[in-house]
């Protein structure tokens, strides 16, 4: 997947500046499609000059002038034709799993420290998503929005970021339990005192 189409995806809400859809990526695309800032801009420049979406500058007082952009019917075509080309497999990078794999013969309680991390961040995340959800509920239960809805996309790329950051926190609490459970058997032993 190109940031082209999670940017075209995005825009599927409605008209939007660049700063709107770089905190659109951070609350609710970022669960399945990380950008920065600066890749979006850059994007957006691309798409305008593709045809794939329109600019136009509003000008502001106080503030200087924003260009907000919206979808064309070339870009709706190309986000539409996107939906029906197979995906590519996903590949995980994560550099915390190579840590985890070599802690054995490295410093055990740092890593240690970066699995704790890693579940602070997914807890910050699940309360982002729980209030993004409760917003796009506004106050029906779930059967009933998903009836009245007239996207459910945005809702069930979101529980599929809930669903990844509660696997996070599963797994984060059996390694911290299996590396505690070790250094304490090994704090009776000598060779204890050169391992982290």
């Amino acid at each position: 997947m190109s940031l082209k189409h999670a940017v075209l995806a995005a825009l599927l809400e409605g008209e939007a500046s660049g700063y709107d859809l770089a905190k659109i990526f951070d609350v609710s695309v970022a669960n399945f499609w990380a950008a920065t800032p600066q890749q979006l801009y850059r994007e957006l420049d691309r798409l305008a000059e593709a045809g794939l979406i329109t600019a136009r500058v509003v000008e502001q007082e106080r503030r200087p002038n924003k260009r907000m952009f919206s979808l064309t019917e070339p870009g709706l075509r190309d986000l539409a034709a996107y939906t029906s080309t197979p995906p590519r497999p996903s590949a995980v990078r994560d550099e915390l799993m190579v840590q985890v794999q070599a802690c054995d013969e490295g410093d055990t309680a740092a890593v240690r420290g970066f699995v704790a991390r890693r579940m602070e961040a997914a807890r910050a995340k699940l309360g982002r998503y729980d209030r993004l959800r409760e917003r796009m509920l506004d106050g029906r239960d779930e059967e009933r929005y998903l009836a009245e809805t007239e996207r459910v996309g945005p809702y069930l790329t979101l529980m599929r970021g809930r669903f990844f950051e509660e696997e996070n926190l599963r797994w984060g609490e059996q390694v911290l339990a299996v590396l505690d459970r070790r250094a304490a058997g090994r704090s009776g032993r000598p060779e204890a005192a050169h391992q982290g």
